[in-house]
């Protein structure tokens, strides 16, 4: 049986693993399969793609590494043919539709923004938001295109801000989207770090949540819970998430083919930053601008 489950992260990300939850609870998940079976999971920080690739030729050589799971996919991205021309076993998390023929972990992160664009379109949200992820980001493509297909068949007013998922960047995407005159009133985040960090900008700047702008979080956590008010967020179970290519990666080695599992369901919880929008006549945030 394995011994060693090999998970690497660039140094753009590694900042997050020890704040945001998303990856502390994926690890938990993976391990919690894999300990078990006789596993554990070895995680490395790089500087940057190529030390990543050049991470996996190493332990192919070595044979540190019995498997390994790939995060973050790209456009383009090159490690899982890579990591097949080295004969290094992996799984993908997210969709993957290359030549390596890798089995894949794949959420539906379309259709989980196109439920939460639904829920404030619910509410009477026309004018919509969103600070997004990474834009080589595979899964940050998947929801931008979600969102304009179903802004474009509601007849809503999309404005997509681009940040790394750091607190710092939320706060400064948000501020930049509600600056202008026609500011939407209810905003999307790609992860929670982001959204409450902006939550809590805009409270002590005066602009109350959700009477002048509903928020929402791609992510859900602990983090969206104890916010004030606590946020409407897209819930996917990350822990399950883990333990679903914790599996994937233990059917692989056994020699089974590849597959694609699906990943766990996505499901809104609304919570108080969210509501109606501000009715007819009452001022948009353009003061926030600095």
């Amino acid at each position: 049986m394995p011994g060693t489950i090999g998970l690497v992260l660039t140094s753009a990300l590694a900042p997050r693993v020890g704040v945001e939850p998303f990856f502390l609870e994926l690890l938990a998940g993976l391990e919690e399969v894999l300990l078990p079976a006789g596993a554990g999971v070895l995680l490395l920080v790089v500087e940057d793609a190529a030390a990543e690739l050049a991470t996996y030729e190493r332990w192919a050589a070595d044979h540190a590494a019995d498997a390994v799971v790939v995060v973050n996919l790209v456009h383009g991205d090159v490690r899982p043919a890579r990591l097949a021309a080295l004969g290094l076993p992996a799984v993908v998390a997210g969709r993957y539709a290359g030549p390596a023929g890798l089995s894949s972990v794949v959420t539906d992160t379309a259709g989980a923004l196109t439920a939460g664009l639904r829920l404030l379109g619910g509410l009477g949200h026309r004018a919509i938001g969103r600070v997004s992820g990474p834009a080589e980001l595979l899964h940050t493509a998947e929801r931008s295109a979600a969102m304009r297909a179903y802004g474009s068949r509601a007849r809503l007013e999309l404005r997509i801000v681009e940040a790394d998922y750091s607190a710092e960047a939320g706060i400064r995407a948000a501020r930049r989207l509600l600056a202008g005159p026609a500011a939407p009133t209810a905003i999307v985040f790609d992860n929670d770090v982001m959204a409450v960090a902006a939550e809590e900008d805009l409270i002590r700047s005066g602009v109350p949540v959700p009477a002048r702008v509903s928020l929402l979080a791609c992510d859900d956590s602990a983090l969206c819970e104890l916010a004030a008010p606590p946020l409407s967020a897209l819930s996917i179970d990350v822990h399950d998430h883990g333990r679903l290519l914790g599996e994937a990666v233990l059917d692989v080695l056994r020699g089974a083919p590849r597959r694609i599992y699906p990943g766990p369901p996505v499901q809104v919880r609304a919570r108080a930053s969210t509501g109606p929008p501000p009715p007819p006549g009452v001022a948009r945030c353009g003061h926030l601008a600095r």
